[in-house]
């Protein structure tokens, strides 16, 4: 009987003992368990990925959240490390040559220039010219801003012919006019822009002016007209109290692959940054650096100061090779009285007349040049980009008379 009990004991306990085993199984799934020493070691960071950085997705900056999907747009997956977008470069425009374009825009210059050309030969052909006649002639010589003693010579020299030659029909009238204009034009000065290197250096333009006369726009057009001539070109923005005299600039000069030197601080110091400029375009060895300056009254001594000291900055590493004034040719004699004062500050080598095809007389090339002893170099046409163009006497007396 004893032995009996000690079976069922020993039944009891194996039947207990398999249970567990089965429920162990079931819930193990039938594996057993990794000894601790065949456990995976913890991942290592890599160097120079900090260990917190290690579940980030690839390119996830340190301490930055996980982007966010766009609403509607599926997800791209992960970055690669060290793989950046490709942005396209804007196209580079190659502007039309200079050469001849004064030529192209006769008729805007004739259209602004009636009353010294179609007025004044109406005058001269109708016939019989007395005293009344000729003063008529001479203060339609005045009113083209020609000038008093411009007027007075080109009036002298007509008379002189009519009464040797006897002759007033337009096409001899015409013809005498054409060479005595051309003569006040003087079409021997030298109109050529500095735009070549100097020995180990580049030829150094400054473009000085007023306020409102165009100046920025100007200088980006003139790098336009060197680019079409294959020069190399740099641009330095010294107009620092403009805020938008920089960007305007930079704008023009990347639409032809032009630099610009600037300073991203506003009312920063222009000789410094013209300074720049032209150190930059030493150790680059371009053909050429054109420095844009501020605006400035001519009757405000300070901002004249200002400019001479640009100009002394300057040439502590480099001669400036060409100084143009730029005036507005519809301030008429006033432009005059600003040329006056610039000339005194800086020695002004060349002028750029723009808006000629607006309400401007053409006599205004012939004062300014009698006033100062400078050729103008450039005259401004249009709005367009490549309006710019070298001053061509033949072709602007041409339009004048035609």
């Amino acid at each position: 009987m004893d032995n009996l009990w000690l079976y069922v004991i020993i039944g009891l306990i194996i039947l207990v003992l398999g249970a567990g085993l089965v429920y162990g199984l079931m819930r193990g799934g039938g594996r057993a368990e990794t000894p601790i020493d065949e456990r995976e070691a913890p991942r290592q960071a890599p160097p120079g990925l900090p260990a917190e950085d290690m579940d980030r997705s690839p390119g996830q900056a340190t301490g930055a959240a996980p982007a966010p999907e766009q609403p509607g747009q599926p997800s791209e997956g992960p970055t690669e490390i060290g793989v950046e977008e490709i942005i396209p470069a804007p196209a580079v425009e190659r502007p039309e040559s200079a050469r001849g374009r004064l030529q192209r825009l006769r008729a805007r210059l004739a259209r602004s220039n009636s009353a010294i050309g179609k007025g004044l030969l109406a005058l001269l052909s109708r016939g019989k010219l007395d005293e009344e006649a000729w003063e008529e002639v001479e203060d339609t010589l005045i009113a083209s801003d020609l000038g008093v003693e411009a007027a007075t010579q080109l009036v002298d020299s007509l008379r002189t012919q009519v009464k040797v030659e006897g002759a007033t029909d337009e096409a001899t009238v015409r013809d005498w006019l054409r060479k005595d204009l051309l003569e006040l034009v003087q079409p021997d000065m030298d109109r050529r822009i500095a735009s070549s290197r100097v020995g180990i250096r580049p030829a150094v333009i400054l473009v000085v002016g007023v306020n409102g006369t165009g100046k920025t726009t100007t200088v980006g057009k003139l790098a336009r007209v060197l680019v079409a001539e294959d020069r190399d070109v740099l641009l330095g923005a010294a107009d620092t109290f403009r805020a938008a005299a920089a960007d305007q600039l930079e704008t023009w000069g990347g639409r032809v692959g032009v630099p610009t030197v600037r300073s991203d601080k506003e009312g920063a110091d222009p000789a410094a940054v013209a300074f720049d400029a032209v150190k930059a375009g030493i150790e680059q060895e371009v053909d050429v650096v054109i420095i844009d300056t501020a605006g400035r009254l001519h009757n405000k001594v300070g901002l004249m100061d200002e400019l001479g000291k640009i100009k002394r900055v300057i040439e502590k590493q480099s001669d400036i090779d060409e100084v143009l004034l730029v005036l507005d040719a519809t301030t008429g004699q006033n432009g005059l009285q600003q040329a006056k004062v610039f000339a005194e500050a800086v020695d002004i080598t060349g002028i750029v007349l723009t808006k000629l095809d607006g309400t401007a007389k053409g006599g205004i090339v012939v004062s300014v040049q009698n006033q100062l002893g400078v050729p103008v170099k450039l005259v401004g046409l249009g709005e367009g980009p490549d309006d710019l163009a070298p001053f061509d006497p033949e072709a602007f007396v041409d339009a004048i008379v035609s």
